[in-house]
């Protein structure tokens, strides 16, 4: 056993119980699994192993040794590192600085960059995750930015790395490198620990799963003694219905784009895309990461402006017009990043839930705001999507992503609009709430609206979509039927094989 955790409850100053009376262990060279949904105390309880928050009670022992951790500096110096979900890298510099730093290799009173290199180099080679240690931070993708927090820990000799939903950002080919990476950590003798709620992913790398629920501890299995149908009962307390999804015939266009094309930084990103959604049906957009999904996307919503082409939202030409005007002629957008583009993080959650809506009724009036109307606004959603927080008045940054993604898509299903952009709707968000996401897309297809879907979830584009376009390198390369949806031809496709003749 290489570390224990005994009774571990967590209340903060509010009253929360974070976590109540949680025991855990891992042994050497497992991987260990802990699940559950958003709130459900998971994360809590590994930033109290690596020191990042402190317990109310409880015992950690680390190697038999009873331990008390007040940073992640005294868990590092005990073997345990934590790569988390939201990246702590510099931009500007480069990989190999970013992994020394704070340790850096010196020569004299200057960084000895040549060995920091040299090092760098051996220790991604020797772990099988290849990276150019000269390359900036800035120009490397995410899947890269995740290497470089993994070579990191390792660098500084963990030999308990805590993964904390660590596929939440990533595509699914992302996804599969880094469970050949869990794997080969495990069988080099690093101990894992890996939080998530995707439940396939468990099932592919776990030894042993724990479940959480509510703070607590429901449920402890062994990999070959369960299935996901029961780890997701354990998880949400009831069993997942399946979802049937009646056909529907398709109304009058709501969006549509006419050979829309896009040059930036000099290569050409988007080549004359030409795709349509009609009332009541739900368009599915699939791709491999980096074929245009999100230039396409930032065209449509107004975040880029296009090089050549048309855009319509409910028969009005709305190319290259602001972010507003689009908005107006009847779009709303959940985006790819909760974070960068879809709240202000300094703001509270009712600031939040307002944005886009401030100067129109109810919420105001004359001119003036009307602040019990905002606040009921706030309650209102965060009770109908589950939204964990404190209050309407917490901070969006003070949220987990999957609860902060929730608030997201809350606000813009709330503006009822004809036609709803949905890129990544349920990223990061736990089993349950996925289910009630996805029931409430459905619902609004049935109601009338065109939904334009983009997700690296190829099984959530597949289950949702009456209709499914494939981009790869900026083109369409394909357009299914939800009656002829074929998903190894579709992943053909997105890789750049040919339609069948």
């Amino acid at each position: 056993m290489i570390f224990e955790m005994k009774d571990i409850t967590k209340v903060y100053d509010d009253g929360t119980v974070a976590n109540d009376s949680v025991s855990l262990h891992l042994d050497r060279g497992e991987i260990l699994s802990i699940v559950g949904e958003n709130g459900a105390g998971k994360s809590t309880i590994m930033k109290i192993l690596y020191g990042l928050e402190k317990p109310t009670s409880g015992e950690i022992f680390v190697g038999g040794e009873r331990v008390h951790f007040h940073t992640p500096s005294d868990a590092m110096a005990k073997g345990i590192g934590m790569v988390q979900q939201h990246f702590m890298l510099f931009e500007e510099m480069t990989v190999a600085e970013n992994i020394v730093f704070k340790n850096e290799i010196s020569k004299g009173i200057f960084m000895d960059m040549d060995r920091t290199i040299s090092k760098v180099r051996a220790l991604s080679e020797q772990y099988g995750l290849r990276i150019d240690p000269t390359a900036r931070i800035s120009d490397c993708p995410v899947g890269l930015r995740q290497r470089v927090e993994i070579l990191k820990i390792l660098y500084q000799s963990a030999d308990i790395i805590i993964f904390d939903e660590p596929s939440a950002v990533l595509t699914p080919l992302e996804v599969e490198g880094l469970l050949d990476t869990i794997r080969s950590l495990a069988a080099s003798g690093k101990s894992i620990v890996l939080i998530t709620h995707k439940l396939q992913e468990v099932m592919a790398v776990s030894d042993r799963i724990y479940v959480m629920r509510a703070g607590h501890v429901v449920a402890e299995r062994k990999k070959a003694e369960t299935s996901v149908e029961e780890l997701a009962f354990l998880m949400v307390g009831h069993p997942m219905a399946d979802r049937e999804i009646t056909p529907v015939k398709p109304g009058k266009t709501l969006l549509e784009t006419k050979d829309l094309c896009l040059v930036h930084e000099g290569r050409s990103v988007l080549k004359g895309i030409s795709l349509h959604v009609d009332e009541g049906e739900i368009v599915g957009i699939a791709g491999v990461s980096g074929n245009g999904q999100s230039e396409l996307i930032q065209c449509i919503t107004g975040l880029m402006r296009s090089t050549s082409g048309t855009v319509e939202v409910c028969g009005r030409d709305v190319t290259n017009r602001s972010v507003r005007e689009i908005r107006d002629a009847g779009l709303a957008h959940i985006s790819e990043d909760r974070f960068v583009w879809g709240s202000a993080v300094e703001a509270t959650l009712e600031e939040n839930t307002l944005m886009s809506r401030q100067d129109r009724p109810p919420f105001a009036k004359r001119g003036l705001i009307d602040h019990r109307a905002i606040r009921d606004h706030a309650r209102r959603l965060i009770r109908d999507f589950g939204v964990k927080a404190s209050s309407p008045v917490q901070k969006m940054k003070e949220l987990s992503g999957g609860n902060a993604q929730k608030l997201v898509v809350a606000r813009e299903m709330s503006m009822d609009t004809p036609v709803l952009v949905c890129c990544e709707p349920t990223r990061g968000i736990d089993i349950g709430a996925m289910e009630a996401i996805h029931d409430k897309l459905v619902a609004k297809r049935d109601q009338g609206a065109a939904v334009l879907l983009v997700s690296s979830e190829l099984t959530e584009i597949m289950s949702l979509s009456d209709r499914i376009y494939v981009l790869y390198e900026g083109r369409v390369n394909g357009e299914f039927k939800r009656d002829s949806m074929d998903d190894r031809h579709l992943g053909l496709l997105m890789v750049g094989g040919a339609t069948a003749s």
